[in-house]
């Protein structure tokens, strides 16, 4: 395993005789063959090597339980050893985030912090990449996301990423070496941990080396990738009219064409899917103007793509502010959201939290905004949502909850159908929308 290791490490060329390489060490088995590994290969590699460990604070005494024994196993290395502790539970309260996003930002910007100028190592393996591949793959990524999990990012470096996780329990158990088992690996809370214990069992079924396969099938990936992203700055600087303007687009390939339109508005600084892509992609086909974010548009006309500021007096665009939980002031109305453990009550408005994605939004109508309701086997224009119903006599003052991949909530409307509740459904978000008239009685 050590000759895979050492394999990966020049193929990518990730350490260079005279690095300090710091391994992030969580006492679990893949980061304690990592810490392992490094230690025996630190001559060879001609490197110095120490250990960083982050306590989440999340799991009480099995977290102390864990920087306790990191501690023990870089004293008896001789690895000198850093840790970091972090509340967790209340920073992603405090944020809006899940446990499991917390505590990777948080743990993440301790590396950068206590790292800088030198190599971080951490433990992900051809499993992980299998993970991160298929769970891109369902949220709808392209072909970055579907790559994996990249062998070295900046200063980050994955020297197991070649290794099977069968191969480093061998070469833990043939050198005697304990590991600490986290409970929450075991359960199916995290969307990670469903992909872990019950999609790839079913997959391996149909490929035995399925983590192996996904890791050469990433590599193929991210070559491309690399290939479609020097096109796409060729191409960006060549139909760049300015900051905020691209010309001549219908002559790019679609795939390029794309690209160029996910960076200019990422060097705007405004968020994107698949779906604002699209859309975009469209108006860019057709003419058409399509509203981003408050006064921004996006408008098309004679080849060209251009983002502008546009005095609009419509009353729909009111500034959207984010969902937390309690009661919620918003368009003169109170949206109660409620996070629950789910217990079989499907009394009311809920919805999956764990098929949400990023930050919860309260905001009125947009422009091009639709949905695909509960139950439905086809997506609606809002527009057209709101002509079928004629009792709606002030479209305006409809609440909506939106999420990174748009509406998930139209009040009157019901939720979306990629939100609703089924087997698997753990924890629940429970709505109601309280109007003024109401709340008087």
């Amino acid at each position: 395993m050590l000759h895979q290791i050492l394999s990966v490490i020049k193929k990518y060329n990730m350490i260079s005789p005279g690095d300090e390489v710091v391994a992030a060490l969580s006492g679990g088995a893949d980061s304690v063959c990592l810490l392992l590994a490094l230690d025996a290969l630190s001559e060879r590699l001609q490197i110095s090597l120490s250990a960083i460990h982050v306590n989440h604070c999340i799991r009480g005494e099995e977290s102390d339980r864990d920087e306790q024994f990191c501690r023990d196993l870089c004293t008896r290395l001789g690895v000198p050893f850093t840790c970091g502790r972090f509340d967790v539970v209340s920073i992603a309260k405090e944020r809006k985030l899940s446990l499991e996003t917390a505590a990777r930002d948080v743990r993440y910007a301790f590396f950068a912090e206590k790292t800088a100028g030198k190599k971080i190592a951490t433990a992900h393996n051809a499993n992980d990449n299998a993970e991160t591949v298929i769970l891109n793959l369902v949220r709808g990524t392209g072909t970055k996301g579907i790559a994996g999990i990249p062998p070295v990012r900046d200063n980050i470096i994955r020297p197991l990423l070649g290794c099977d996780r069968s191969d480093i329990e061998n070469f833990l158990e043939e050198r005697g070496q304990e590991y600490m088992t986290d409970s929450t690996n075991l359960s199916d809370d995290y969307t990670r941990n469903t992909i872990r214990h019950n999609v790839i069992p079913v997959l391996k079924k149909f490929n035995s080396a399925l983590s192996r396969t996904m890791l050469s099938n990433s590599d193929n990936f991210r070559t491309d990738n690399s290939f479609l992203e020097e096109e796409t700055k060729k191409a960006y600087a060549a139909h760049s009219v300015d900051k905020h303007t691209l010309k001549d687009l219908n002559s790019l390939h679609p795939a390029i064409r794309r690209r160029c339109i996910l960076k200019l508005l990422s060097e705007n600084g405004i968020e994107f899917g698949s779906r604002r892509i699209a859309d975009l992609e469209y108006i860019v086909m057709n003419c058409g103007k399509i509203n981003l974010m408050r006064d921004i548009f996006a408008v098309s006309e004679n080849d060209t793509l251009a983002l502008k500021k546009l005095c609009v007096k419509d009353p729909c665009l009111v500034q959207p502010v984010p969902l937390k939980p309690g009661e919620n002031l918003f368009l003169n109305k109170t949206v109660e959201a409620s996070f629950e453990n789910f217990d079989g009550n499907t009394e009311g408005i809920i919805m999956d939290i764990g098929k949400l994605e990023g930050l919860l939004m309260l905001r009125s109508r947009l422009p091009g905004d639709r949905i695909k309701l509960e139950g439905r086997d086809f997506t609606s224009s809002v527009k057209k949502l709101m002509n079928s119903r004629k009792d709606i006599t002030d479209r305006d003052s409809v609440v909506f909850i939106c999420d990174d991949n748009g509406p998930v909530f139209i009040e009157h409307f019901g939720i979306a159908d990629r939100v609703k509740i089924t087997n698997s459904t753990k924890k629940i978000m429970r709505i109601r929308v309280v109007c003024e008239e109401t709340m008087k009685f």
